[in-house]
């Protein structure tokens, strides 16, 4: 998993709310057991047409979107099934984080797990984020995951919830099993007392 410090990106609006995970990773693209060509089936319905061609107008069709890893999300998203392949796809495309008021829990634990950084976010931030992103589609921010801080261009920051295990895991970009496999010589010693 790759380590999470500070990401400096653009944003990428999606003001849907309650995207729930069929619509991030459509069911047929299920069958895949590796992670491997998630990001092109990446919001598949929405993004494009039947033909395969790109549908204008979707966010991640928007050229002055293109090569942004934050996707600023309406509320409640990642709601519906458990599917994993939700934050695959999301970091197979590219994205490090997604901001949002709220985030369903399962998507939220499958994100940590898969170095997806879910940043909670105030409302009256979260329009500003829209504004911002609407009105200066070049402009960055500044996430810093040691501090959980947000920073934007004009100097604002706020904070954002994370427990300290994911956060400890994505510093170090590790997953669980990686966090208890450093623990190999205590485990090692237990195990071989009497």
């Amino acid at each position: 998993m790759p380590q999470f410090t500070t990401l400096t990106s653009r944003l990428v609006p999606l003001p849907v709310e309650n995207v729930d995970t069929d619509q991030i990773i459509p069911a047929r693209y299920l069958k895949a057991t590796d992670k491997s060509g998630m990001g092109e089936a990446l919001f598949a319905d929405w993004r494009y047409a039947p033909d395969g061609s790109p549908k204008p107008g979707f966010a991640l069709n928007d050229p002055r979107y293109q090569g942004a890893q934050i996707l600023l999300a309406g509320g409640n998203f990642g709601c519906g099934s458990s599917r994993e392949h939700a934050p695959w796809a999301l970091t197979g495309y590219g994205f490090r984080a997604v901001v949002s008021t709220s985030f369903a829990d399962i998507f939220r634990n499958n994100a940590l797990k898969n170095g997806l950084l879910p940043v909670i976010v105030d409302a009256e931030t979260h329009k500003s984020l829209f504004d911002l992103a609407e009105e200066a589609p070049d402009a960055e921010i500044t996430v810093d995951l040691d501090s959980q801080t947000v920073a934007l261009p004009g100097g604002q920051t706020f904070t954002f919830p994370i427990d300290p295990f994911s956060k400890t895991c994505l510093l170090k970009g590790v997953d669980q099993l990686g966090y208890i496999m450093e623990f190999e010589k205590e485990i090692a010693a237990f195990e071989s007392r009497p």
